[in-house]
């Protein structure tokens, strides 16, 4: 567990009942709901800057703002959640959970306008007894999903549509919808439960039941709670799952996805529950997730069905997004810190690689170590026509081309949190602004300047929105990182006495001046970590680091039998640089790694730096060649990762670069020994 560190205070304020302003758009869980700490902020008032925001400007002018043209088959004016006789189901309502927060983080009318037009759409469909959405099954038709209207899953994602846009333009009708499509669901639910049309529905039930207590903070409604019970009880018993149950060692057990979106579900319940039970649930699953299934990338192996984490297995990219949203939740929920690292490490890692550059171009299925991307039948547990691990628009399977747009947006979103105790938390760390109500109704906005997750200093800026308003008092909370052992804060260049604890949330409380500048330090020291048979990877702060290489794009056309299916082009990716090489196991003890891993920086701050050529920071080593590993189908053959005497000491230097920063790579490495 996390603890709690802080400054000139003898105790954490944590309150359900706090002096909040009415109109500062923050909502504290309401008595019986377990009391937090951390608030989500209203939609709009955390801006993305330098970096990041050149990444949510590539997905405005990429796949996420321009999706109905390029897709309009499914998410044009023919969906029937538009009204029309098309696609019924999920992948219209995944586009707008990730268009719909991206135009009011940016504060673009246009894409606010192609949102908007679906908001109405749902808003105006709800029927008398509060039911929403497609009604209608028709016949099935190529490339579409219109069967299963009455499903509850699909309705979960523009539940988390309608919350967002509330949470942006306090819309009056957005209040009275859900309440009536939830005691819709409440007469409905005990004849027709979760799965009655599909499964997805009790695997991602999690999603429904935290907007469900999200209203009941807003209306104090008592048959909620009811409502929440009940959800819980037909949800799939995740607690069970991580805890007593077989699935998290079990290859095939699960669905990647359903993993990702069902890992909240027991913190989301144990705020209605204040079961310790459930909050353990989720530690156990993550542990053992990361001694069967898991992969560096925080994710999994999950080529849709789970597989043990050997990293040519693949990734999915849903996964990733949904898995951002789950930990965005257990985050804010608990407190720990332990899940903000964790989801730094997606966002950071994972993400960045499966687009590219533009957001233009996708994959289905990531590998921690990926020689090329081709089209060839890898050892994928759910292959589509070896289009799965390439760059296009439908390659793989549709879904991840809707609903990979909310990753980095509902990133941005959490950057920021109200705190119960009237002032900020950042829990995560990339260049923003924000504006926020604290004590005392003062309005405040700080500028966090930083180059992280490459840099190892944050500035944050303090400012007031009144002219007149020179100074208030109000607590700033800290996320201290485990990884990070000699963290310092300063503030207008003097170092304070307070103690910035590894793992720990640090609540800085003082009387902020207009012009205050916090700084906070976060030194990066490389490590290793073993992986699936014993691989090492190598790690600095919250990132990756995988085999630098070579890599050449080539746009080609799906070849003429599969582009109804999966699109008319696709990228091909290859590379000249050798692969096979492996890391000295004495050299990755953690009292000699220091001598013989050398870190190199840039010294630039590229505006988007997730490539090769922008890699901030390189790592160097010395690594051993291994003719005998070589490529099959596509992807690095079988290799025994675990600890072998070398069988010469012939070392050669490596490049290493984040691995945020590869296309191409080796991550896991095999481990060698004996060498002087």
């Amino acid at each position: 567990m996390n603890r709690t560190v802080f400054l000139l205070t003898c105790c954490m304020v944590c309150t359900a009942s706090w002096a909040v302003q009415p109109d500062a758009g923050y909502i504290p869980n309401r008595y019986p709901l377990v009391e937090t700490s951390y608030m989500e902020m209203p939609l709009g008032s955390i801006k993305a800057e330098g970096w990041l925001n050149e990444q949510l400007q590539r997905q405005r002018t990429g796949m996420t703002g321009h999706l109905d043209e390029i897709y309009p088959q499914v998410v044009g004016k023919r969906n029937a959640w538009l009204g029309g006789d098309g696609d019924a189901w999920e992948r219209g309502p995944y586009w707008i959970d990730g268009l719909l927060p991206l135009a009011y983080l940016l504060d673009d009318n246009e894409l606010k306008t192609k949102a908007q037009v679906w908001v109405e759409a749902i808003l105006n469909s709800q029927k008398e007894d509060g039911y929403f959405g497609p009604d209608t099954d028709r016949p099935q038709e190529p490339g579409l999903q219109r069967g299963n209207s009455h499903d509850w899953w699909p309705k979960m994602v523009a539940l988390k549509i309608i919350k967002q846009y509330y949470m942006a333009t306090r819309d009056e009708r957005v209040i009275p919808f859900l309440t009536k499509y939830f005691r819709y669901q409440l007469q409905m639910l005990p004849t027709h439960p979760l799965d009655h049309w599909t499964f997805w529905g009790a695997q991602r039930g999690g999603d429904n039941l935290d907007i469900v207590y999200w209203l009941y903070n807003i209306t104090g409604d008592k048959f909620l709670l009811q409502l929440g019970e009940l959800i819980h009880s037909q949800n799939t018993p995740w607690t069970e799952y991580f805890t007593t149950t077989d699935h998290m060692y079990r290859q095939h057990s699960l669905h990647c996805v359903n993993l990702g979106q069902g890992f909240k579900e027991p913190v989301i319940y144990y705020q209605q529950s204040k079961d310790p039970r459930n909050l353990h649930a989720v530690d156990e699953g993550i542990k053992r997730i990361r001694n069967s299934f898991g992969l560096p990338t925080g994710l999994w192996a999950g080529d849709e069905d789970l597989r043990f984490g050997h990293p040519n297995h693949g990734s999915e990219f849903c996964t990733a997004v949904e898995m951002m949203y789950s930990l965005e939740c257990i985050t804010r929920i608990t407190g720990n810190v332990n899940w903000a690292d964790h989801l730094e490490r997606i966002a950071y890692n994972a993400l960045p690689t499966q687009a590219d550059d533009n957001f233009t171009g996708r994959q289905y299925y990531q590998q921690a170590n990926q020689i090329e991307c081709s089209l060839a039948q890898r050892n994928f547990s759910t292959p589509h026509a070896t289009t799965d691990q390439v760059f296009g628009e439908l390659n793989g399977y549709p879904c991840c081309t809707t609903n990979m747009h909310q990753g980095w947006p509902k990133y941005v979103q959490n950057l920021w949190y109200a705190t119960t105790d009237e002032g900020v938390a950042t829990l995560l760390y990339g260049p923003s602004t924000m504006k926020a109500t604290v004590a005392n109704g003062v309005k405040v906005e700080i500028k966090e300047d930083t180059f992280y997750p490459f840099d190892e200093t944050i500035t944050f800026s303090i400012n007031f929105t009144d002219k007149k308003q020179h100074q208030a008092y109000f607590p700033f909370h800290l996320r201290i990182p485990a990884w990070c052992k000699n963290s310092q804060i300063k503030v207008n260049g003097q170092a304070i006495d307070i103690a910035t604890n590894a793992g720990t949330v640090c609540i800085v409380r003082r009387n902020w001046s207009k012009g205050d500048v916090l700084t906070l330090e976060l030194p990066m020291q490389v490590t290793s970590s073993r992986w699936f048979d014993n691989a090492a990877v190598i790690e600095r702060g919250p990132l990756l680091y995988a085999l630098k290489m070579n890599e050449t794009w080539i746009k080609k056309d799906m070849p003429a039998d599969m582009q109804a299916t999966y699109g008319k082009w696709y990228y091909e990716v290859t590379s000249n640089t050798p692969w096979n090489y492996a890391l000295v196991e004495e050299r990755l003890k953690a009292n000699a790694i220091d001598q013989y891993v050398h870190v190199e920086k840039s010294g630039k701050q590229a505006i988007y730096p997730w490539n090769v050529d922008n890699a901030p920071v390189m790592l160097h080593v010395k690594a051993l060649p291994l003719p005998n590993w070589t490529a099959a189908n596509g992807s690095a053959g079988d290799i025994t990762f675990s600890s072998l005497r070398a069988e010469s000491e012939n070392l050669i230097d490596i490049t290493l670069i984040p691995y945020g920063c590869t296309t191409l790579r080796i991550t896991e490495f095999p481990v060698r020994w004996g060498i002087k």
